[in-house]
């Protein structure tokens, strides 16, 4: 389905001092600097998986999806997209994909949005029967009645994401890309664009690259992540290895009858202790949480308790640092 291999792409920056003096000098003598947003990147992407494409800003991210869009034209390496090439075969390419820019729109800013989408209809030849079905599913599961007739300028921004993932999917492409989709959108509708995503997915075996800094989209959604960091893939595996690896300690809180001596067991720190209630942190890697239950109910009486793993932010910062990103 999606295959790169060895995909190079450089920037040619200019460089210039702050001041007037220097702006006047970079008039005659300009300075440049290259910036090597992709480095020998290769991986290859089956039909219907969703995958989390992640790193830290300006580690190549957006630089690769522009790539595999058909947007920017790499310096080296080949990429092969349903037997296309993105840059060379661009209008047939292009009928097959969605693409969903955070940051960037595809619909009409002073035109209601209905109209962006009828403009769609005709852009990519939609069929009747398939544009009424395709709208009639998004507004219902996208929650677009309320606005979208309204123009794009006069809607909040999280509406007008909801928008874009409509318009990527009205022409039934077989590949989305989304770079941040859910920035700006409150719980209910990250809950719903996820729940969405993974319906289409199932569903119709879209093939779902997704690039976000929201660690919860990553969890939520995908099984397989790809890390890249300063231009290298330098990770490509499940979130579940992932987890296990950085995944060294767990909270473990617990409410039990009065008690005003706080109790210490082995292999934890004892994060709060009321006299009722207590939090500790196990480190997984040395004890587990039955282990913990038995040593304290020797000495409590345990009337209730849970368990929290650490967030998946905290998780995936683990993982940056081993690469030092």
């Amino acid at each position: 389905m999606i295959t790169l291999s060895n995909i190079n792409k450089t920037f040619k920056v200019a460089k210039r001092g702050k001041g007037m003096g220097a702006a006047f000098n970079a008039l005659f003598r300009r300075e440049y600097q290259y910036v090597h947003a992709l480095d020998d990147v290769s991986f290859h992407i089956g039909e219907g998986e969703i995958v989390g494409y992640i790193g830290p800003n300006g580690a190549g991210k957006s630089t690769t999806i522009k790539v595999m869009s058909g947007i920017l034209v790499p310096d080296s390496g080949e990429c092969v997209i349903m037997g296309y090439t993105p840059w060379k075969d661009r209008r047939k390419y292009v009928a097959d994909i969605g693409v969903v820019f955070g940051q960037r729109t595809q619909l009409w800013w002073d035109v209601p949005i209905a109209d962006s989408f009828d403009l769609l209809r005709d852009i990519y030849r939609i069929p009747a029967g398939e544009y009424r079905r395709n709208l009639a599913m998004l507004s219902e599961t996208l929650g677009l009645g309320e606005f979208i007739n309204t123009p794009l300028r006069q809607v909040s921004l999280g509406q007008r994401m909801r928008a874009e993932i409509a318009a990527s999917l009205l022409h039934s492409p077989k590949v989305l890309f989304l770079d941040e989709p859910t920035i700006g959108l409150d719980a209910v509708s990250k809950l719903n664009v996820r729940q969405f995503i993974k319906t289409v997915n199932r569903k119709k075996k879209l093939t779902v690259i997704l690039t976000t800094h929201d660690m919860n989209d990553i969890e939520a959604l995908t099984d397989r992540i790809i890390l890249i960091g300063r231009g290298k893939i330098l990770y490509d595996g499940s979130l579940q290895a992932i987890k296990a690896k950085f995944h060294t300690y767990r909270m473990l809180n617990v409410t039990f009858s009065p008690h005003e001596i706080p109790v210490n067991i082995e292999h934890a720190d004892l994060i709060n202790w009321s006299g009722e209630r207590v939090v500790y942190r196990l480190d997984t890697a040395r004890t587990t949480v039955s282990k913990a239950i038995a040593e304290l109910s020797g000495t409590l009486n345990i009337l209730d308790m849970g368990g929290e793993n650490p967030p998946v932010e905290e998780i995936i910062a683990g993982l940056y640092k081993e690469y030092g990103l």
